[in-house]
């Protein structure tokens, strides 16, 4: 080969440009008549040789050993490289044809130029075709069709990886986060062990991990692969195809890339209809490299797979003192009892405190108002909010104290549970009763009374005095008539809220929690254990949940016994009445003759109090009048209507 060829070869492939020179030294000697290629020229074994096992240049060898290529299979990509490498391929192919119109390489010329050849390497089932390593302009033509090498595969030759274009838009790339809790590391060790020592022989390797939020579990995957030497991908089972042909296409092209990268992929596996879970199970089943299955619950299968399943760990208090210390690391004037602190309030997962910490440090050389504790628990907070919103009504408190009316009795109590949330960290683990007592410790509260007797103000208060957010959950729109649902409804309800600490108030608690009925049908025994499931969640839960009544007689006493607060909001006496009208009525509203021991009169609660307030002050503005007591009894009237009450003259003698 001539000076002039040598520079038509790429230089930064030059190991490879060796073996091209040498596969197309057969063709050459081919066209001369000289045969190279079995004990006869042009004859063809019928049966493959075995694999090859010499060693090569280091991408093509890879190549070799991870598909199985025989050296004549081998030769044959080779040859296919040429024509995209060597300039003079072409009038070297026709040469050795003596056919001008067939420049290039043909499954006829390689087998009667090649060494070793076989029929078997152009099957749809070798390895060539399999894979889709060469691929032929016609198969119709099988020995004269052109023959092509895949791009990516000349790429990989080239020792130039990169994700097939083919899978851009389904899969992304799943970073390895810079360093893992202890739990979540020992959790990666047993996804590792799980692709080599767990999987049952010839099964998928597959392993879950369940639990968590997606993206802890996909932190856990990917430090998981790294181990094992592989990246990691990631795919949603909603972009899964349904379609048999697409979805084979689709996981050959994937073993295809986990074998070249080398990589393995994480399936994330949320709420799927039945077609996009059968073809879910189906792409798994079928898997032959390395797969994890991310979900929220484990999946409900035989674990035929043998497979690994890991739960993502729930860091406890030294962990997360660890990981905040290590996060807010050179964060000015943030001691370590504020972080303590911080740890009491929120569980947060590692990826949400880096979050929070890239906040801080923020905002923090621009703030007037906070320091650098509450710049962080203003993180925490807008971090934990976080797929909550969705799941209840979220209210941003701003009643204090002065806004309660109530007895002196309950006002102690209600300050007594606010002491209970924000003295956690003192007693539990300073001195220890987290320890001695380990179950129990969530501090839950009952509120029984009337509608607008201000239980939902006063849980507005307290989360106003612990700075927290309160979210308001209505138990009947969760309880579900489908076995299963509540429980798997108050659980997202739970897991969200833990992030943050939240003041959670369950609303229509009677929807769920009357006389626990006797046994009679699976319905009933279904129905007692999610009220047990939802003692149980609120007995652990780390903020303060409390859940509100009109039926304080209905409950069952073994319900009551497990919450550590009742609270009563009786009906207000006249007095109170008269004291929540002079609270509701802004001292900036121009007002004419209004009288808040009239207004008292009237026997309804604080809610519609401030009803009727509101609707008498709308009525005083669209006349463009000052607020009297006549746009008060015509409010009064329709509040009336509402409860389907009567107005009586006692009520509203003198008013006008």
């Amino acid at each position: 080969m001539g000076a002039d060829e040598d520079m038509g070869m790429h230089e930064q492939g030059a190991p490879l440009i060796a073996e091209i020179r040498r596969v197309l030294s057969r063709i050459d000697a081919h066209a001369k008549g000289g045969g190279g290629g079995g004990e006869k020229a042009g004859t063809a074994p019928t049966t493959a040789p075995d694999v090859i096992d010499t060693p090569g240049i280091a991408p093509l060898d890879a190549l070799n050993t991870c598909f199985g290529l025989t050296a004549f299979e081998r030769d044959l990509v080779l040859l296919t490289a040429a024509q995209e490498l060597e300039p003079t391929t072409a009038a070297r192919c026709a040469a050795a044809c003596g056919d001008p119109e067939r420049s290039y390489p043909t499954f006829s010329l390689a087998l009667a130029a090649l060494g070793e050849p076989h029929w078997s390497a152009l099957t749809p089932v070798a390895p060539l075709r399999r894979w889709q390593i060469v691929e032929l302009d016609d198969a119709s033509r099988l020995t004269t069709s052109r023959l092509r090498l895949d791009e990516r595969i000349l790429h990989f030759l080239l020792d130039s990886p990169y994700l097939d274009a083919r899978l851009h838009g389904r899969l992304r790339r799943v970073p390895v986060p810079d360093g893992l809790p202890s739990s979540y590391d020992l959790a990666a060790s047993r996804l590792a062990a799980g692709w080599t020592t767990g999987a049952t022989p010839g099964a998928p390797p597959l392993v879950e991990v369940t639990g968590g939020d997606m993206r802890s579990r996909a932190d856990i995957a990917a430090a998981a692969a790294a181990r094992c030497g592989l990246g990691l991908y990631a795919m949603g089972a909603e972009d899964m195809p349904t379609d048999a042909v697409e979805r084979d296409r689709l996981a050959r092209l994937w073993q295809r890339e986990a074998i070249l990268l080398p990589a393995a992929l994480i399936v994330e596996v949320g709420e799927l209809d039945r077609d996009q879970r059968a073809a879910t199970d189906n792409f798994l089943a079928g898997s032959a490299v390395p797969v994890v299955v991310s979900s929220e619950d484990p999946l409900r299968s035989d674990r035929s797979h043998g497979g690994a399943r890991v739960a993502v760990p729930r860091l406890d208090d030294e962990e997360q003192l660890a990981l905040w210390a290590h996060e807010f690391d050179g964060i000015a004037d943030l001691a370590e009892s504020e972080l303590r602190s911080l740890v009491a309030q929120f569980q947060l997962p590692p990826h949400i405190v880096r979050s929070a910490a890239a906040a801080v440090r923020r905002d923090l050389p621009g703030e007037d108002e906070l320091d650098a504790a509450g710049l962080a628990w203003r993180a925490g907070l807008d971090e934990a909010r976080l797929g909550m919103d969705e799941l209840g009504r979220r209210i941003e408190p701003e009643a204090g104290w002065g806004d309660l009316v109530l007895h002196e009795r309950q006002t102690s109590v209600l300050r007594e549970i606010v002491a209970h949330v924000r003295q956690r960290p003192t007693v539990h683990q300073e001195w220890g009763f987290a320890g001695t007592l380990r179950r129990g410790l969530g501090v839950t509260a009952l509120f029984a009374g009337g509608s607008g007797t201000g239980k939902t103000l006063a849980a507005e208060v307290m989360a106003r005095e612990l700075g927290l957010d309160l979210f308001i959950v209505d138990l009947s729109q969760v309880v579900s008539k489908y076995i299963g649902e509540t429980e798997k409804n108050l659980r997202r309800v739970f897991d969200a809220a833990e992030r943050g600490g939240a003041l959670l108030l369950f609303d229509e608690a009677d929807a769920l929690f009357g006389k626990r009925s006797e046994v009679k049908d699976s319905h009933d025994r279904y129905a007692n254990l999610e009220v047990s499931y939802l003692l149980m969640r609120m007995e652990a839960y780390r903020g303060l949940a409390i859940l509100t009544t009109n039926m304080k007689q209905a409950l069952d006493t073994a319900f009551l016994r497990r919450i550590r607060f009742v609270v009563d909001f009786p009906f207000p006496a006249e007095h109170e009445r008269a004291e929540i009208w002079r609270r509701v009525l802004p001292p900036q509203a121009p007002t004419k003759d209004i009288d808040p021991e009239l207004l008292a009169r009237l026997t309804v609660a604080g809610g519609s109090i401030r009803n009727i307030a509101l609707s008498g002050a709308f009525l005083a503005a669209e006349e463009g009048d000052r607020l009297q007591m006549r746009h008060m009894l015509a409010a009064a009237r329709t509040e009336y209507l509402k409860l389907e009450r009567p107005l009586t003259p006692t009520e509203v003698r003198g008013w006008v």
